[in-house]
Parts: structure tokens; sequence; C-alpha cells
């Protein structure tokens, strides 16, 4: 397992409840701190009346879009004038970008779909998930399948993959390029198995966030079993990257610059490093 660092990216002493982290291209942090209610830029504080807020982007422009849970809100802070404005009212968990900052994916838990917003017209499509509940099956069109609960999504920026993490469904789903979706970890069980074999045969606990690797590896915040765990796409297999000890359900993972990891471990109240390997 890698070694965790602890880091003071903040001045001030009161980080709290971290929830997810981000940077900018100058490789400044921001995080969303699930109870304090509060989206963090360093020591400064971003916009007001959040609830709850679970996940945060920062696009290339600065402007950074907030999954504004519990207001059931994605909301855009505008990076030149701080205006925050609402973009879309729909149950969000977690958001994600394709590459070229087009549209955003946002897990829509309540709803059991995977939805993408348009960033130029405003337009919601759903990429996966009919809103039933139930595990999808292998080699079906996303769009047609149910899902148990869409907490997180990630995208594959090279081969553009969609990757869904299911809480309740204690699974990894997969969507590729042509829309189709199969599951490529977790058993549906919960359970902490199967480190160091076929991903298909391990078990997770109320996984809640992942981000995928430059390389194509894709990291699970496997929340309730205090750990970070890893797919391997290239070989199937899955093995543990960070935790248990050290971490108390950690909510957030992002690989930031120069491949150094951040783990948002909330209940520590800290944000923890790991060293690129």
């Amino acid at each position: 397992m890698a070694a965790l660092a602890l880091i003071a990216l903040l001045a001030a002493a009161d980080l709290e409840d971290p929830f997810a982290v981000a940077f900018d291209r100058k490789g400044t942090m921001y995080v969303a701190e699930m109870k304090p209610n509060r989206i963090r830029k360093g020591d400064a504080v971003l916009g007001d009346g959040w609830k709850g807020p679970h996940h945060l982007l920062v696009a290339p422009n600065n402007d950074i879009y907030v999954a504004d849970t519990f207001n059931k809100k994605v909301k855009k802070i505008d990076g030149k004038t701080g205006l925050v404005t609402t973009l879309a009212e729909i149950s969000v968990y977690c958001l994600a970008a394709d590459p070229k900052w087009k549209k955003l994916f946002i897990a829509d838990l309540d709803g059991r779909r995977v939805q993408a917003f348009d960033l130029k017209t405003g337009k919601m499509t759903v990429v996966a998930g009919n809103g039933e509940k139930g595990v999808p099956e292998d080699g079906a069109d996303a769009v047609s399948q149910p899902l148990v609960d869409p907490r997180a999504v990630a995208v594959d920026a090279k081969s553009g993959t969609l990757y869904i993490l299911e809480r309740g469904g204690h699974a990894l789903r997969a969507v590729d390029a042509k829309g189709k979706i199969r599951t490529v970890a977790g058993t549906g069980k919960k359970g902490f198995t199967g480190d160091g074999g076929p991903a298909l045969e391990a078990t997770f606990n109320g996984p809640k966030h992942l981000d995928v690797a430059p390389n194509g590896d894709v990291l699970i915040v496997d929340t309730e079993n205090h750990a970070i765990r890893r797919y391997l796409p290239k070989t199937g297999r899955i093995e543990r990257f960070a935790g248990d000890l050290e971490l108390k359900r950690p909510h957030g993972v992002i690989v930031g610059p120069k491949g150094v990891v951040y783990i948002s471990d909330s209940e520590n109240n800290r944000v923890v490093t790991v060293a690129p390997n």
C-alpha cells in the first residue's frame, strides 16, 4: 500500500469534513466541505447558501462547478466575478467533465441515472440508467438499463469510457464510447475482499467517489472500508492503494498536479497525499 502524507494546504486550521478537492491550472487547491457548507479557495470562502456540497470541478477558464447536493442543484461560480448561478436543479452527488469541457456528467443518485448537461445549450440528456433500480445487463445500451444508485462518475479522457460508481450497488460500471454498459469491478455484495485478484470477484462497502489517472487506472474511494482501491482496466484486477487504518470514511480522491493523489479524509478532517508511483 501507498504511504500517506498529511499536508497543510490551508493556512487556517479549521478544515472540516472535506468531501472533495479540485485544482486550477496554476495548482491552486479548492475544497468542498460538506458539513460546514463551504467552498474554499485556500482560506477564502466562495459564495454562500451551500447545503451539503459533495463535489466540485474547476474548468480551464477557472469557472467552478459545484454539486450543491442538499440544495439539489448544479451551480457555477464565475471564475472572474465570483458570481454564483444555478445551472440545473437535479439530485447531484458528483460531477465529471468531458475532455473538451463541453458537457458535465451528473451522478443523479435519486433519479438512478447519469445525465449529461450541455454547457453551451443547457440541454440535459440521459447517458445511463432508465430510472429503475437494478443491476444493468453487460453489453446492453446504458440508457435502457437500471442502476442501483449511481453515486459518482468519472471520465477516462483517452478512451472516452464513462465510469459509474454505485454506493449501495457496491460495484463499478463502465459505459464505453458506443454507449454500452458493463460491470467491471465488484460482485454487488458488501464486503472487503479481493485485493490482488480479479476486480469482478472483489467486494466493496459503500464506495462513494472515484477518479481516473492519466494512465487509465481508476481510483475508488471505498468509504465504509476506510480505503482507496485501484482498478486496473488493462488487466481487470484490483489492488489496495491506501488505507484502511490511516483513513476514516474518506469521500474524495483526485490525481492532482505532478501526479500526486489527494484524498479527502473526511472524518479525520484533513486532506492527505500519496506520491506518484
